[in-house]
This record gives structure tokens, sequence and C-alpha cells, in this order.
């Protein structure tokens, strides 16, 4: 069952709008005060008593100085400048985006499978740098990551929902599928954004707001990083991150699921829940909720214009011989998707 209609607070899906190439966050780390008060001239602790030398003259006519210092300390004041320019625009646009977006509830959803350090170092930063609620379901209780979640949601329980199953995850020989348990987190959260995110992504900072923000104006989802096919071709695929320059949100072929966020409604229909196994799984959810319900329509995937302060904790690492095999299956509905699109 999905939404008949997405929320009053998002606007409805639209259909090849972005610039480009082809629940609501926060930043607890806090802002800094932008004004300042006056001082009278040539006292306190900015005041220039030299202007002239600052520039590597000696102030005295006929005595420039050494040309070369001059060259170097302006051309360093002048990146110095750029660089606080570029950081007050993107403070700026971050406090709008989160007030555009304060009525859009949020949920990150964690699918917990081992790697408890990770957990614990993922979990953390979204309680940190966010105001979404975290859904986090244990599979197996792999190497005590169960235990981690439960410690977590004692001290954040308004902020952590806990399910544990006994069922081992797939890729360890178990019956806890991705696509069965993604498609169980998205029933349980009621949020109007739904965001999957891999356990060895750490936020950095308030790296949802942005993603919230595209989703709420129109994208039916945007991602950390997504993926293009420059010749046309399913294969090579090619790697899509935010980057400054980019005129609005990028739009892209396809999105990764290590940080995806994505309208909930349409994502119930759009995920394969018969997939055993996450990689390129994500893509498939990605290229099937752009399709839409009608094989005409195309709605927008995107990524942010500006990178996301995120990182990866390390690689998750499964038997190798199992990674070759579900991920190839999973490309191969890939591929199928793409040969109707």
């Amino acid at each position: 069952m999905t939404d008949a209609k997405p929320p009053a607070h998002l606007r409805p899906a639209r259909v090849e709008r972005v610039a480009g190439s082809s629940g609501t966050g926060r930043d607890t780390a806090g802002g800094t005060e932008t004004g300042t008060k006056a001082q009278p001239a040539g006292t306190g602790a900015h005041a220039r008593l030299e202007p002239a030398a600052e520039l590597g003259f000696s102030g005295a006519p006929g005595q420039p100085g050494d040309t070369g210092d001059t060259m170097l300390h302006a051309q360093r004041t002048w990146d110095s400048s750029l660089a606080t320019n570029r950081l007050d625009e993107q403070g700026v646009k971050l406090e709008r985006q989160r007030t555009e977006t304060k009525d859009v509830t949020v949920s990150v959803s964690l699918l917990v499978d081992g790697w408890p350090e990770d957990v614990r170092k993922s979990v953390g930063s979204i309680v940190e740098h966010t105001n979404a609620r975290v859904l986090a379901l244990d599979l197996g209780d792999v190497d005590g990551a169960g235990e981690v979640l439960d410690e977590l949601a004692d001290r954040h329980p308004d902020r952590i929902a806990v399910w544990h199953v006994a069922e081992e995850p797939h890729w360890r020989g178990g019956t806890a599928t991705w696509g069965e348990c993604r498609a169980k987190l998205l029933r349980l959260d009621e949020s109007d954004v739904h965001v999957l995110m891999d356990t060895n992504v750490e936020l950095r900072g308030d790296a949802l707001t942005p993603l919230v923000a595209a989703v709420a104006e129109g994208a039916v989802a945007a991602g950390w990083r997504g993926v293009d096919f420059p010749d046309g071709e399913p294969e090579p695929v090619q790697m899509v991150e935010p980057g400054p320059g980019a005129a609005g949100p990028r739009r892209v072929r396809a999105l990764t699921g290590e940080l995806m966020a994505v309208r909930r409604g349409p994502a119930l229909g759009a995920l394969p829940e018969d997939a055993g196994y996450g990689r390129n799984a994500d893509l498939a959810l990605s290229l099937t909720l752009q399709q839409g319900t009608l094989q005409q329509e195309h709605r927008e995937l995107v990524v942010p214009d500006e990178p996301l302060p995120a990182v990866r904790l390390g690689s998750h690492d499964v038997d190798p011989g199992y990674d070759a095999r579900e991920s190839r299956r999973n490309f191969d509905r890939v591929l199928r998707i793409l040969g109707t699109s």
C-alpha cells in the first residue's frame, strides 16, 4: 500500500526539472556571531596600525617592500576571503533549508548486521547532528552489535527505536534478506521522508537537511552519491558526487543506498523485496522510483550541489563469492529496468 498523495508540506514529485548535467537535520556545533561591535579608530585587537605594512609595504613613500611577499600575502588574503565567503553562503543556505523543511518528518533506517563499533559511531552521529528519528533493525546480534544498539537506545529513548530478530543476515547464511528487512523498516516508519543509511557511514555534520530539502522541493529521492551511464549503456557506470559549482541539485540516473532520502510512499512500491543482498539492489530501488507509476513518467533523482559532511568508516566485507554472485544478480535486475526505461 502506498500513500495516495504526498504530505501537504512536500511538493508533488516533479519531472525532469532540476538543473544539472543530464526531519530535517541540525548541526549541534552551533554558530558564530557575524556582527562586531564598533571600536574607536586605532584601538582594539583588530585595529590596523600599519595597513600598508600588512600588504608587504613599509608605509613610507618610495619604499615598496618585497614585491614577492606582497603578491603572496595578497593571494593568501584573497583565498582566505573566498573560503570564508563560501562557508558563510553554505551556512545561510543550510539554515534556509532547515526553515523550509521544519515541518517535514524524517526517520533514518539502519540494518545492523555486525561491526558494533561502526554502529556506535554511525548512530551516535545521527543523534548528534540531526533531529531525525533512528529506526534500527538488528539481525541476530552479530558480534554484539545488537547490544550496542540497546545501549544507545537506553541513552536516547526518544530518538532511537530498535527491533531485534533472531535470524542472521543473508550474507552469513541466514534468512534475513536485505529486501525484506528494508521493507519492514519502511512499513514501520510513519515519517514523510525515509532515509536509508549504512552503518559504515558517519555524519560529520548535518548531511540530512540538503537531502530532505531536495525531496521536499520535488525530487522522489536524493542521495550522497549517484550513478550515471555516460554512454547510454548500463556498463560502465560513473559515480557522481556532490561538488561546488552546480546550479542547484544535479539530476542523476540512479542513487546508491549508503545515504539516500526517499519519499516513503513511492518507496514502498519500488523496493525490491526479494533482493537477498544490498549491493546494486539500491540502484534498482532508485531506478524504479524514477520510473514512477506510469512508464512515460520519469521522476527526478538528485545529488546535492555541495559536498555532504559524511565519511565512510571502512568496508564491511563479506565472502567474495557471495558478493560476486548476489551483486551480479541484482545488477541483472538493474539491466532489466534500464531496458524498459
